[in-house]
């Protein structure tokens, strides 16, 4: 009976992801716009607590949410479409710059033939990918308005979902101490990533434009997003800079870039990340991984950027039942696991 459970549950996943797949352009802005609802919700809280109205409080927080975004869209959206008219460019002079070096060191005794060399690993494919997420950031732009409107009907909606709720569901009072529980647990991870991120992204884009290297903003803004991927992110989002870097002032200045990228995420992934926000929030690389390939092809480049926050909130919302706890464990890392009390690993 339970090996029958198992099979119709994988099934129901397989059938989800595809119609997850299918509703893609649906579901894009509606998540994109439920992450920032649970974002901005703490400072719409914390007025409400200052005894503004809350329409008040959600109109004050919208009308700086949006300036922010204007500002961005502003000079994000005009740098990846600088960043994309000269790919071209960009790719053909990388090819040449690594067909040159690997003509440099390659030895006699290992003759190396640099043009098959340069078609099997195409070192331009990398822009290319760096492009593809930065037009799915642009995407995300053009759909503006209404992830703008579905945030402000979120904020809206939250003080009264207590009271559905309790009137919905009979066992209330479990219930909304469940609902509590995975609020307060994803609002907290989602607000403490953010604010690191920031401070990623921030000083990747400093050390970029010291050195001098083109599109600081972009690689910036490229840092902030992917930190939201563990390990990964930092990895994927230090490539394009150090590439740019290769490109226009050759192997030193690529060295520099990379180690830049290196102090900088070791610094807040592996010092301040897991001081701030504990080490049970972690998940395994391996999840991390395939999260970034399934929510990648069901979601597009915005779904690898909203993958790991979307596998938290399983994650989080397994890890606020007892019922369902033991689950959680296998999206955990080590570190998670290990930092947990014994009395949480039972069901």
């Amino acid at each position: 009976m339970s090996g029958t459970r198992s099979l119709v549950t994988a099934a129901a996943v397989v059938v989800l992801v595809y119609g997850i797949q299918a509703a893609q352009q649906v579901l894009v802005p509606f998540l994109t716009a439920v992450f920032l609802a649970v974002i901005v919700a703490r400072p719409v809280f914390w007025l409400d607590r200052r005894g503004l109205p809350h329409v008040v409080s959600v109109t004050a927080v919208m009308i700086l949410l949006a300036g922010t975004a204007v500002l961005v869209a502003a000079y994000v959206g005009t740098e990846i479409t600088e960043f994309t008219g000269r790919l071209p460019a960009y790719q053909e002079s990388l090819s040449e710059s690594l067909s040159a070096l690997v003509s440099r060191f390659s030895s006699r005794r290992i003759p190396v033939r640099v043009e098959e060399l340069m078609g099997e690993i195409e070192p331009g494919q990398a822009m290319r990918y760096t492009a593809m997420i930065l037009n799915g950031l642009k995407d995300v732009f053009a759909n503006a308005v209404l992830i703008a409107f579905t945030i402000v009907f979120i904020l809206l909606e939250i003080p009264r979902m207590p009271r559905r709720l309790s009137r919905v569901v009979p066992s209330s009072d479990a219930t909304l101490r469940r609902f509590r529980t995975f609020a307060d647990g994803l609002q907290r991870y989602l607000n403490l990533k953010t604010l690191i991120s920031l401070a990623t992204g921030l000083c990747a884009g400093v050390w970029v434009a010291i050195l001098g290297v083109d599109f600081p903003i972009l690689w910036g803004m490229l840092a902030f997003l992917l930190n939201y991927i563990p390990n990964i992110g930092s990895l994927i989002a230090a490539v394009p800079p150090i590439l740019m870097g290769f490109i226009q002032y050759g192997l030193g200045r690529a060295v520099m870039v990379a180690i830049g990228y290196l102090v900088v995420n070791m610094t807040f992934g592996n010092v301040v990340e897991p001081r701030v926000m504990g080490r049970g929030l972690g998940l395994s690389t391996l999840v991390v991984w395939l999260s970034l390939i399934v929510w990648g092809w069901a979601l597009g480049p915005v779904g690898m950027l909203l993958s790991v926050p979307l596998t938290m909130t399983i994650k989080i919302a397994l890890d606020s039942s007892r019922k369902t706890r033991r689950w959680a464990v296998l999206l955990k890392s080590d570190d998670a696991i290990e930092a947990e009390p014994p009395a949480s690993a039972s069901p």
